[in-house]
């Protein structure tokens, strides 16, 4: 049994967080001993407390706090870690320092979460033993950055197909909408900030409205953003025609409503939103832009269109709208897909053998 320490030195809530949170149940499962280790107020620990996670809290106010070192230092030794595993900036480098210089030598994993240019080249090349990228295209990028190909592993976000299950999943948007059944939904899902792309789809509403009339749409979520895309709906006066959400908790639910999601995003790792979206079997548009490729095959489970371009994403919308056997088919295949490639256990279960592989090897 190898004891694996995550560290998080962020306090939010976010698809990074959710997949160490992932991670931690999906390992202790097959057997691992999983300690947490986040800031006090770190949402992180709340949710893996009530998993039945161990977390232990600290302090990490800046990249190099030394009382923080220290304590990791402690938590190393007391709690005999085999493998460390960092996620944000902060907590990385902390941790990393503390894992060189402890004498039980942990091996230290880094995992890439972003699709954004890295800051501390330090932290990659010195102090981490494997790096994990949570898309080829982050892989692909790091290694153009200069770090060895053998050292960067892929290792993609994957999606809870027990939550996100059509079969299990209620349809109570429309009754709570006040929209007929056959009124096309248009969904998208997503924290609202300005590269996520909202303000494109907005720009796009018009035309889709030319050629389906009787169609609605629906954001969830929150974020800087929420402002001025409220003022844009106003501007276009589009305010009976776009419904905001909110942060929900049914995300599962409001899926399950729609009938095709759409994220014409700048910039993206992977996109968890669009896997989640394929689980529920639903159609998806998005944009050609960081690892969107590896999750939509265009005109198999979905459309890949160009960034920033609304009349790309109204035909792509209009078509599927307009075609409903077509988008159904691409719903099935969208599951299928995720199934195949993105499940949670197949994510584990790789984590799992990399670091078995890689205890194995320093025991050798």
């Amino acid at each position: 049994m190898l004891t694996i320490l995550h560290t998080e030195s962020s306090t939010g809530w976010g698809g990074q967080e959710n997949r160490t949170l992932h991670e931690s149940i999906g390992l202790k499962t097959l057997g691992q001993r999983i300690v947490i280790l986040c800031q006090p107020a770190g949402v992180l620990g709340e949710k893996a407390e009530a998993e039945g996670i161990e977390v232990r809290r600290c302090r990490m106010r800046k990249s190099y706090d030394i009382f923080a070192i220290k304590h990791i230092l402690d938590l190393i030794k007391t709690e005999n870690i085999d493998i460390i595993n960092t996620h944000s900036g902060k907590d990385s480098l902390l941790a990393g320092i503390a894992g060189r210089l402890s004498g039980k030598k942990p091996l230290i994993v880094r995992t890439r979460h972003l699709a954004l240019p890295i800051t501390s080249r330090f932290t990659y090349r010195y102090l981490t033993h494997r790096i994990v990228t949570v898309s080829e295209y982050v892989r692909q990028y790091l290694i153009g950055e200069g770090l060895p190909a053998k050292q960067v592993t892929a290792v993609p976000t994957c999606v809870d197909l027990t939550r996100f299950d059509p079969l299990k999943a209620k349809d109570s948007l429309r009754r709570d909408l006040g929209v007929g059944r056959d009124t096309p939904i248009v969904g998208t899902v997503s924290i609202l900030r300005w590269k996520k792309g909202h303000h494109i789809l907005i720009d796009a509403i018009p035309l889709i409205l030319k050629k389906v009339p009787d169609a609605v749409f629906v954001f969830a979520g929150n974020g800087p953003q929420k402002k001025n895309i409220l003022n844009k709906i106003k501007s276009l006066g589009l305010e009976n025609k776009v419904f905001m959400l909110g942060l929900r908790n049914d995300v599962p639910a409001i899926l399950k409503s729609i009938d095709l999601f759409v994220l014409p995003t700048f910039q993206e790792a992977l996109g968890t939103s669009f896997l989640e979206a394929m689980a529920m079997e639903k159609p998806v548009v998005g944009t050609d832009v960081g690892g969107v490729g590896e999750v939509i095959k265009n005109g198999l489970n979905g459309f890949l269109i160009e960034p920033g371009n609304p009349r790309a994403v109204a035909e792509a919308v209009t078509g599927l709208l307009k075609d409903r056997e077509a988008a159904k088919q691409m719903g099935i295949e969208g599951r299928k897909m995720v199934e195949r490639n993105f499940s949670i256990d197949k994510m584990c279960r790789e984590m799992f053998d990399l670091y078995s592989s890689l205890a194995e090897r320093k025991n050798r």
